[in-house]
């Protein structure tokens, strides 16, 4: 006969205290989680201003905003891959505007669209190429090196347009206006694009050799290069990358304006190092995703389509993309200190 006495149900075991931590340890994390914030004042925001307003849950509206920020998010996932190894770029604008005026020219010179589309991507590349190599092998600061590539890129810009508006794309013209102006499925061709490339972004840093080194880069430059990263030609790949996506999303951007002016891109580098810092990437590097860099540039969307909905001055639109961006700081200091506690 066995008289010890029956434990309560509700009385937690030995073996019930490891799960039990591990659920607070998971809980305590999210909360951290400077992505987990921003997903949630995105879902309030939209919320709040569904009940609000009596234009944002439209459809129409909805189809705007989501193509909106699908522009500034495929730039602003090159932008992070240069952040997590520590760097900046803040010529992206004008590699979109350049990029948009070298595909317009092309066109407009009576060329199909793919070799309008190669060479606006070749020239985006070759802007991130000449930060790379500059940064990466004469080990010049990345601040100087791309703010004198921001005069750079608007100048060439001029210079290859005429300093003239570009409406007529030639032959091919209906094709590059299908494709950034375009929908399919219901979701506007930018979004497409945008998913498809933040699942190869998520891929890339998350399963392959590149995707750690440039997260060991950023962490700790000194220990990955002891350890064998090659860390010049890794902080090359990451601008080239980002040239790119200002690439991509100039295409785009043109495909959806119809008409290129040299203006393109102006003023669009700091809401794609906002969208990036607000985020979740550290700009100490070695922090940093896909998904965060998606949503931050989402929420930027969300605060900007609400400040027009509600007839707010569009001169306080830089006032909140700022503010977010210490506000987005401040959340990182804070962060770090707790962790080094």
């Amino acid at each position: 006969m066995n008289d010890a006495p029956e434990r309560p149900a509700s009385m937690p075991t030995l073996l019930d205290e490891p799960q039990a931590e591990k659920t607070h340890t998971r809980w305590t994390g999210l909360l951290a989680s400077q992505v987990f914030w921003v997903v949630l004042a995105t879902i309030v925001a939209c919320i709040l201003l569904s009940f609000v307003t009596s234009t944002f849950a439209t459809q129409q509206n909805l189809f705007n905003v989501t193509r909106n920020f699908a522009f500034v998010a495929i730039v602003a996932l090159g932008m992070m891959a240069v952040i997590v190894t520590g760097g900046i770029d803040i010529s992206v604008g004008s590699t979109i505007g350049l990029s948009g005026i070298v595909v317009s020219v092309v066109m407009n010179a009576g060329y199909p669209i793919w070799a309008g589309i190669g060479m606006g991507l070749l020239t985006a590349g070759l802007v991130g190429l000449v930060n790379g190599l500059l940064i990466a092998y004469l080990d010049m600061q990345p601040f100087v090196v791309t703010l004198g590539m921001l005069s750079v890129g608007r100048s060439l810009a001029l210079v290859f347009s005429g300093s003239r508006t570009i409406f007529d794309f030639g032959p091919d013209g209906s094709k590059l206006l299908a494709l950034g102006g375009g929908k399919t499925f219901g979701l506007a061709n930018p979004v497409w694009f945008l998913i498809v490339l933040a699942v190869l972004f998520w891929f890339a840093f998350a399963w392959t050799r590149w995707g750690r080194y440039v997260f060991a880069v950023g962490g700790n430059r000194h220990a990955a290069n002891l350890t064998g990263v090659p860390v010049r030609r890794v902080i090359c790949s990451v601008y080239v990358l980002a040239g790119l996506m200002a690439g991509v999303a100039a295409i785009l951007e043109v495909g959806w304006l119809g008409a290129v002016t040299t203006g393109l891109g102006t003023g669009d580098e700091l809401r794609v190092i906002a969208a990036t810092v607000i985020g979740g990437t550290n700009l100490m590097g070695g922090v940093g995703s896909a998904f965060g860099t998606v949503v931050g540039a989402a929420l930027i969307e969300v605060i900007r389509n609400s400040l027009i909905l509600l007839g707010v001055d569009s001169f306080w639109q830089g006032t909140v993309v700022g503010t977010f961006i210490i506000i987005a700081v401040l959340f990182n200091r804070l962060g770090g200190e707790r962790q080094g506690d």
